[in-house]
């Protein structure tokens, strides 16, 4: 399993853009074959920044993800509405298994 963890700096001048351009990113997203779950969140300190979680099958669920429409279309209009660069941290995943909290 692929798991990306990414964090975007919203221009606080375009957040209203930004939240549907991620909220049309994820409703697609989730539709993919291999992908296991795609999920975006408000942080709670900082509500200009949006933390984008991704979880794949495996490396060719991803590499299939960066080449839809709807991943393309983001990329090139996600930098005017940012306040920065995004910060993305991949984690590969042999196991995963749910806590009972």
């Amino acid at each position: 399993m692929i798991v990306l963890h990414v964090s975007l700096p919203v221009d606080p001048a375009h957040r209203d853009d930004a939240i549907d351009l991620i909220t049309d990113l994820v409703e697609q997203s989730n539709r993919e074959a291999g992908t296991i779950d795609y999920r975006a969140a408000v942080d709670v300190q900082d509500e200009n920044t949006i933390h984008i979680f991704e979880q794949y099958e495996d490396e060719a669920a991803l590499e299939s993800h960066t080449e839809t429409d709807h991943y393309r279309a983001f990329q090139e209009e996600s930098p005017a509405l940012l306040a920065g660069e995004p910060d993305a941290v991949e984690f590969a995943v042999g196991e995963a298994r749910e806590l009972d909290l």
